[in-house]
């Protein structure tokens, strides 16, 4: 107990001081001290007891981990295409499902290798509503229905029961090695591997223990507790857990047979979808209302769904086989597709919700109540204990956390744009909105979770363009947000989504400006100055790609170039007018087109960090190659959002920190150029 106080003081002082990284080697120390406890094979009170404790310190380090910014520099560095075994062995398996599966490669690829990265906003919104988002990555449930199909087809072969087990271990952890080791894939298969021992060597085993194995992959990989697909898979399992205590305590003395196995995968559901809703409103700003009953309707498709993907994996080398299996699987995935929408659809079906971090902390305090409650033999003070969590949370305010610095970050919203500005004080100006689509819009799945999960007031929404993959999100974003101001070019002839939002601006009271070059916005010490368009100029332009707001962020000694859809004109118009272009970072104009990006216009704001806001495979060919190579040809660093993921970029005025989900690099700005105003590799004879 006195190691266990010391730990929860090591977590307490990471939060203090923004060193979460702290905080998770607490709930890992927690953890592991209560692993020693449990030996795996325990009576099943004190295995409880002590996983309880683990569970209780996890979930606070999850919060921790997620919710507080690490204030330290990164010292982590990378190397561009430099990649493991287990990266390439991922990257054949992702192009094998490609060609097997074709048009269902997206959905293949996220059941098979946990690589959601081409999976349709608009699709990923319809499993969010309809509480089944936890289907679209790799968890105890995937690999649990791959090993027992495994396991049934060594039975079947005369393979003894020892034999089939220790060859369904090494088939699944061969499996997981080919996912990259995914964490939720890698806490199954530790499961499984721990059962299977406790089988071969006849002894009981604690279902809590079990889950308890799964706090030694924190211990190797501490940045794993901030991985959802890791805290949904630890979360679903403990409700699961707690669901067969609920059974035995309330159903079993009073329901036999079918009614009671029906009420018992009823209970198990709505506990599921209760304990892992703080994860589910943290993350995308929504928690289902209908996820009990779709996973009902889910759960056995996806169990017969899984053993076939598998086969289609396992047979890709052989073109025929693996495309009857893929063809076998096809209408499968097109029926969990289709239930997805189907309970999406449903009025009702899901509540807007978006808690900041301190409340996700109580909300996870008190599920971890809820469940001791429904396993101690006393429930009444866990459950008190639990309503104090929740009743702090909602009653007390807390501060808005920041890092200290300036940010952007460029958010992930397919093929469109969304870009936040963070002022050290933690303020928001919002760049775009992202695209709409029927039944939703990037605003509301992915814009406004994102600012309210992180806490802070919108001093302005600024409007590069009305083309719906930019204004399409923007009307949920004013509504939701509420920003000072609403800036805008005011193109002619806009479209009707940007109709909306102007509708939405006026009603919220909301003030609207016109865009003019020269115009300027002080928020915290950051400088936004507006580049174009200028209003006589844009007039007889018949694209509002021509017309796009171009606008230059500094902060210190940094300067940060957004150009929206500017393409040629635009940037010559630039070239000829604007005070300066020299820029550190550059939001890569229309998404890496041909279009944009000229050449006198890329050795002239020389960055040494371009982004790239695109969608995976979209069916422009964004970005070019060319575009790609001409920024490397400078030695500007290229990231992009169909590759990295939402994209984080912090500076304090001299350095720039640079954040994907793959790592953190440090890079110098180089602001100072040489005589010309240039760095050297940017000047031309």
């Amino acid at each position: 107990m006195p190691l266990i106080a010391v730990s929860y003081l090591v977590f307490a002082g990471g939060l203090l001081f923004g060193y979460a990284e702290l905080g998770v080697w607490a709930g890992c120390i927690t953890a592991t001290i209560a692993l020693g406890f449990l030996r795996i094979a325990v009576p099943r009170r004190d295995g409880t007891r002590w996983a309880l404790v683990a569970l209780f310190a996890g979930a606070f380090t999850i919060a921790a981990f997620d919710g507080r910014p690490d204030r330290r520099e990164s010292r982590v560095r990378h190397a561009e295409g430099q990649h493991g075994i287990l990266d390439r062995a991922r990257a054949r398996a992702a192009k094998s499902i490609e060609a097997t599966f074709r048009d269902d490669a997206p959905m293949a690829k996220a059941l098979l290798i946990a690589d959601r990265q081409q999976i349709p906003l608009e699709m990923n919104d319809a499993f969010v509503a309809a509480g089944l988002v936890h289907i679209l990555s790799i968890s105890g449930l995937h690999v649990g229905i791959i090993a027992a199909s495994i396991t049934l087809l060594f039975e079947s072969a005369r393979l003894s029961r020892k034999l089939s087990a220790i060859a369904t271990v090494i088939v699944v952890a061969l499996y997981v090695a080919l996912l990259g080791a995914q964490p939720p894939a890698l806490r199954a298969a530790a499961m499984v591997g721990a059962v299977t021992l406790g089988r071969i060597s006849q002894r009981p085993t604690s279902p809590w223990a079990l889950l308890a194995i799964g706090a030694f992959i924190p211990l190797i990989q501490p940045e794993i507790v901030s991985n959802l697909g890791y805290q949904l898979s630890v979360a679903g399992m403990a409700a699961l857990i707690a669901s067969a205590s609920f059974a035995r305590k309330f159903l079993k003395p009073r329901y036999t047979g079918l009614r009671r196995k029906l009420y018992g995968e009823v209970a198990a559901s709505v506990l599921a979808t209760v304990v892992t809703a703080p994860l589910i409103a943290w993350s995308f700003g929504r928690v289902s209302m209908i996820g009990p009953l779709s996973n009902l309707v889910a759960t056995p498709i996806v169990a017969v769904l899984q053993p076939l993907l598998f086969l289609a994996l396992l047979l890709s080398p052989l073109e025929g086989p693996a495309r009857f299996a893929a063809d076998a699987a096809h209408p499968l995935l097109a029926a969990l597709h289709t239930c997805a929408r189907f309970f999406a659809g449903v009025p009702g079906a899901v509540v807007n919700f978006t808690p900041g971090w301190p409340a996700v902390v109580c909300a996870l305090g008190a599920v971890c109540c809820l469940i001791v409650a429904i396993v101690s033999r006393f429930p009444a003070r866990p459950l008190l204990l639990g309503t104090v969590c929740l009743a702090f949370g909602i009653a007390v305010p807390f501060p808005v956390l920041t890092s200290g610095q300036m940010e952007i970050h460029m958010l992930d919203v397919g093929q469109g744009d969304a870009v936040l500005i963070r002022s050290p004080a933690g303020r928001w100006i919002v760049v775009d909105a992202g695209r709409a689509w029927r039944g939703g819009d990037a605003g509301r799945s992915v814009v406004v979770p994102y600012v309210k999960s992180r806490g802070g007031s919108v001093a302005a929404f600024i409007l590069s363009h009305p083309h719906m993959d930019h204004v399409g999100g923007a009307s949920t974003t004013l509504q939701a947000l509420r920003p000072d101001a609403y800036f805008d070019a005011a193109f002619a002839g806009a479209s009707a989504a940007y109709r909306a939002s102007l509708t939405v601006a006026a009603a919220q009271g909301i003030p609207w400006h016109r865009v003019r070059p020269g115009g300027s916005l002080d928020v915290d010490g950051l400088s936004v100055t507006f580049l174009a368009p200028d209003s006589s100029w844009a007039a007889s332009l018949a694209d509002a790609n021509e017309a796009s707001t171009v606008l230059l962020v500094r902060y210190g000694m940094v300067r940060f170039l957004l150009t929206g859809d500017a393409e040629r004109e635009e940037e010559d118009w630039l070239l000829g007018n604007a005070p300066t272009l020299r820029a550190d970072v550059l939001k890569v104009a229309h998404h890496g087109s041909t279009t944009s990006s000229g050449s006198r216009f890329v050795r002239q704001v020389c960055p040494a960090l371009a982004l790239i806001s695109v969608g995976a495979v979209n069916s422009y060919g964004h970005p070019s190659s060319n575009v790609v190579a001409a920024f490397r040809g400078i030695g500007a660093r290229v990231v992009r959002t169909d590759e990295d993921g939402t994209i984080v970029v912090r500076t304090d005025g001299a350095k720039l920190e640079l954040r994907t989900v793959d790592g953190n690099w440090e890079l110098l700005a180089d602001s100072s150029g040489s005589s010309s105003g240039l760095p050297s590799r940017c000047q031309t004879g």
